[in-house]
């Protein structure tokens, strides 16, 4: 697949938004390699979700075998670039380092796996290919997030026939539309999955959105992979939420990614204290914004975000409003949105949020971007035959991903209602092994 043109560079976006931890140079990468301990029991790996071989690796950099090192990776996780850019590592490999008993600097595992992978990609390496023998099953995988590519690329790998469908216009999922430029470039999502397709995935724009196209597909495939991720975010259901200065987070990040032109506006308020409420503050205001406000209405101590997030935001210049919530969006007489009215909060004698009896007051903005949250695709899910849902989510078993419908397998934000990254690309690798085993066993059935 061809990059468009506007993600092989765009010097404006490039420069507003470098990179958040920049690359190790080859030097570096040795030095910091020979910082590890290559621990026996390695809490590093353990740590990690897809359980990545982390003093394997580093070793392998250590010695110089940086295409041994790169494999070694891509054996536990096929979007081991975009992880080692997006993954929260001081909570989970980097967190688990023994260096933190030794009060030391924890090993820069993420920028080492980022450095092998860099590596790898500019010596025009493709994912090796394992020798097995081709298999007539197919399977389709609905949704091209990373739970769908985990699981497409490992059952490629098996020997099936794997089909991606996805009804936007690129695939990648949050990787392409929604993770802020200065962690992971679109450009550098689609090359990830480039290499999928190298494996001989295919991908399909399709949207499988009713039930006679999931009859369709039951008839073409022997099982179904659903990697559908969540459903739009949840609208600000207040007076003028409808206006168009109300932008919802995961739709403000898409555009500046996308390269589409944003309204100039000098004054933001970001409506959530989540990771994604603090990569749209951060880009609002590396995107010329003046004043960029994150308005939450608990404390900093009940914030969603990760405490690094949090400490990166107040460095860029973003201010946060505690213990307040809206009531309205004020539109002015030009017809253009104004500013957000608002009370303060308190907790009752039963830890519920309340309003104050307070004045309300206002706080200036040309634009309101919402994070709070996205909904579970309940008209979708609805569609689906068979298949047990609790609150939003598909039931799945944990070991295997299978659902109540021995047909489908299932994995990623739709449902575990919203993780990490490599959260689910160990969901699609777990779903793929767990759909071997189902095909294994029907074929011995039929044999016996």
């Amino acid at each position: 697949m061809a990059l468009p043109d506007r993600f092989e560079e765009n010097a404006d976006i490039a420069r507003r938004f470098p990179d958040l931890h920049p690359a190790l140079g080859p030097q570096q990468a040795v030095v910091e390699s020979n910082r590890c301990l290559n621990c026996f029991d390695a809490p590093c790996t353990a740590a990690c979700p897809t359980h990545i071989d982390v003093p394997g690796f580093i070793k392998k950099i250590a010695s110089g075998n940086l295409r041994g090192s790169a494999t070694r990776i891509l054996e536990a996780n096929v979007l081991a670039a975009s992880c080692s850019r997006v993954c929260p590592v001081e909570v989970l490999c980097e967190g688990a380092c023994v260096m933190h008993h030794y009060n030391r600097k924890p090993i820069e595992i993420g920028r080492l796996q980022r450095f092998a992978m860099e590596s790898f990609y500019a010596s025009g390496a493709a994912i090796p290919k394992r020798n097995v023998p081709e298999r007539s099953e197919k399977i389709a995988c609905i949704g091209a997030g990373p739970a769908s590519l985990a699981c497409a690329a490992e059952l490629k790998q098996q020997g099936f026939q794997v089909t991606v469908f996805e009804r936007r216009a690129l695939p990648g999922g949050l990787n392409t539309y929604g993770v802020a430029e200065y962690k992971l470039r679109t450009a550098d999502s689609l090359r990830e999955i480039e290499m999928i397709r190298e494996l001989g995935v295919e991908f399909r724009a399709a949207e499988v959105a009713d039930e006679a196209a999931l009859v369709k597909l039951e008839r073409e495939f022997d099982l179904i992979f659903l990697g559908v991720g969540l459903g739009a975010m949840h609208k600000l259901d207040l007076p003028g939420g409808d206006h168009a200065g109300v932008v919802d987070a995961l739709e403000f990040i898409a555009s500046y990614k996308l390269g589409e032109p944003l309204p100039g506006v000098n004054s933001v308020v970001v409506i959530g204290a989540g990771n994604t409420a603090i990569d749209a503050a951060v880009a609002a205001k590396r995107l010329g914004a003046e004043e960029v406000k994150i308005l939450y209405r608990r404390d900093a101590r009940n914030i969603s975000a990760f405490g690094f997030e949090f400490e990166h935001a107040k460095q860029e210049g973003v201010e946060f409003i505690w213990r307040t919530q809206p009531k309205a969006v004020s539109i002015g007489p030009d017809g253009k949105l104004h500013s957000l009215l608002c009370v303060h909060t308190e907790l009752n004698e039963v830890g519920e949020l309340m309003g104050t009896e307070d004045a309300e007051f206002t706080v200036r903005c040309d634009m309101v971007i919402p994070a709070i949250g996205q909904s579970p695709l309940i008209e979708f899910l609805a569609k689906l035959r068979g298949l047990a849902v609790e609150r939003g989510r598909i039931v799945i078993e944990r070991a295997t991903g299978a659902t109540s419908n021995a047909r489908y397998f299932a994995g990623g934000d739709c449902v575990n209602g919203g993780r990490e990254v490599v959260d689910a690309v160990a969901d699609g690798k777990r779903a793929a092994l767990g759909i071997v085993t189902s095909l294994a066993s029907r074929t011995a059935v039929l044999r016996g």
